[in-house]
């Protein structure tokens, strides 16, 4: 199992990466002393064994000291931070207090939040990021828990920063498909050939959401609402 962790890339004016979207990824294992003599090992070897069974106090471990301390951008020290998770059992809660604690001392403000349950299109890693390093690990064979590790890491790290970059602008489509059918699973995903609009210069910072729309999906939430 990995914690995998990114955030939308950022460019200059001329279009050069000012700060990759790649927070890292990170295995959950541990190395221990092989007790047993091998043909490829003698005894007291550190060997990697990956973590079964993990629990929030564990996966809170790896979010503040491997993604955030480690990792995070000095630059964003008193901005607004939001960071989603999915909805697995080993995720922290928004309102955890150690995560809080750890971050404040930090200097840095931020928030976590879940994605709505059921809703991949809702995350970018499901959207497409996974997917598309999933195809990068496929090329290459692994026989031991340290190869699949650095197959994994390869394929994040070499993943396209611009490729990247898309998949957060089909999350805004997304959301605005999403409030057109009020909720439900009942779209598509919406193509702008963002690759040919790339190469011209001319891929929007962020997609346009009609004022009216949201106007209207909010009327529609309040009278929801109040009927149930």
């Amino acid at each position: 199992m990995f914690l995998a962790a990114i955030a939308r890339p950022r460019f200059d004016s001329n279009g050069e990466v000012e700060f990759s979207e790649k927070i890292g990824i990170f295995p959950f294992i541990t190395k221990e002393p092989a007790k047993r003599r091998s043909a490829n090992m003698p005894t007291g070897t550190l060997e990697t064994k990956p973590i079964t069974s993990i629990g929030r106090d564990k996966g809170r471990i790896f979010l503040i000291t491997k993604a955030i301390l480690e990792k995070w951008p000095a630059s964003d020290i008193d901005k607004l931070i939001r960071i989603q998770q999915d909805n697995s059992r080993t995720h922290i809660n928004p309102d955890d207090e150690e995560f809080h604690l750890a971050v404040s001392q930090c200097g840095l403000n931020i928030q976590l939040q879940c994605q709505p349950p059921n809703s991949l299109d809702l995350n970018v890693l499901d959207l497409g990021f996974f997917n598309a390093i999933q195809n990068l690990h496929y090329k290459e064979a692994s026989r031991t828990v340290d190869e699949l590790i650095n197959s994994v890491e390869k394929a994040f790290y070499t993943f396209c920063t611009c490729k990247s970059n898309r998949i957060f602008l089909t999350l805004q489509q997304c959301m605005t498909e999403i409030m057109k059918v009020r909720g439900t699973n009942s779209y598509k995903i919406p193509h702008m050939k963002k690759g040919c609009l790339e190469r011209k210069r001319e891929l929007p910072i962020k997609m346009h959401c009609d004022a009216e729309l949201v106007e209207d999906v909010t009327k529609w939430l309040d009278s929801s609402e109040n009927i149930g």
